[in-house]
């Protein structure tokens, strides 16, 4: 899901009834506090008091558009309707993300823990396999980070997998299109860039595109962080659930990461935002720098890859 709740001010709110003719009625308080609870409810997120002209100024298109006028009819209608309420928190959250984000993490995957697994398949100590879950995936960035840097280190007959959910339907469509403006080219290390993606001629001009050769293991699909179980085929060497548990209240957190530890190899590691801390959420992993945890043998610290990285400029 990787999601932040998108701001709004108290402008674009209170522009509603100008933009659209009618008036929508103002939300009633008991209206916005049962608003709170339904999303939390659903998704895990947290919509503080300070957020009701974000709900309202991203509702508001919507109750248009189903001839309501006031948040009571359309909370009575996400109450109902299942496919409504997942459209409705596509509305309220956006998603934030770029390639190669938190670049310290990918330094230490490419630098200690594929070497290290490719070592131990050569030795006869793993499979020759690598099981990945971007959780919180946004429009693909991350997973297909992760496609580029795996089909350096490992050979084509290893056996790849990219498991990338979010809570959004909305991003997860663009998501698997697999296609980005060329503005995002700046994101991806030259050689990445050059071997992994597609320039875009004619009416594709000004857009990029992911390969066939990273498209070909990396698979999305819809899966609420929010939900008891998670019906998702472990263990998984790698999950990166990044920036999104601070959406999360305490318990929640601790609710998450229990269920993301399950689905975990015994020697894998987890990877969290760098905002992000698992400091009295569990005891069950160690930190082998900060938001990276295993519950195996910590790796060496991690060596910047300059060549590689050469013109990235991501922090």
């Amino acid at each position: 899901m990787a999601a932040r709740i998108r701001n709004t001010s108290a402008r674009e709110s209170s522009s509603l009834a100008t933009r659209w003719g009618s008036a929508i009625v103002p939300i009633e308080p008991h209206v916005f506090r049962r608003f709170q609870s339904l999303i939390q409810g659903e998704s895990g997120i947290r919509l503080a008091d300070v957020k009701k002209a974000l709900l309202t100024g991203r509702l508001g298109r919507r109750l248009r558009e189903l001839g309501l006028t006031s948040f009571g009819e359309y909370l009575r209608r996400v109450e109902a309707d299942e496919p409504e309420r997942i459209r409705m928190l596509d509305l309220i959250t956006t998603n934030e993300t770029r390639f190669f984000r938190e670049s310290r993490q990918f330094e230490l995957l490419d630098s200690d823990v594929l070497p290290g697994w490719a070592a131990e398949a050569a030795q006869g100590k793993r499979a020759r396999r690598v099981r990945v879950w971007s959780a919180g995936c946004s429009t693909g960035e991350e997973p297909f980070s992760l496609a580029m840097l795996l089909l350096t280190h490992f050979p084509r007959d290893w056996d790849l997998d990219i498991l990338a959910t979010d809570l959004s339907t909305r991003v997860l469509e663009r998501a698997r299109a697999a296609v980005w403006p060329l503005s995002k080219a700046k994101e991806i290390p030259p050689a990445f860039l050059r071997t992994f993606m597609l320039r875009g001629t004619g009416p594709e001009e000004g857009r990029m595109k992911a390969g066939p050769e990273i498209r070909a293991f990396v698979r999305f699909e819809r899966l609420n962080l929010n939900d008891a179980s998670y019906e998702v085929e472990g263990p998984f060497d790698l999950i990166l659930c990044r920036n999104v548990l601070i959406y999360f209240d305490p318990e929640g957190k601790r609710r998450v990461i229990a269920r993301l530890l399950s689905h975990l190899s015994p020697t894998g590691f987890l990877l969290v935002g760098h905002a992000e801390s698992l400091n009295g959420i569990t005891d069950r992993v160690r930190a082998v720098m900060p938001s990276v945890y295993t519950a195996g043998c910590a790796p060496a610290r991690a060596r910047p890859l300059r060549s590689r990285r050469e013109g990235l400029g991501v922090p």
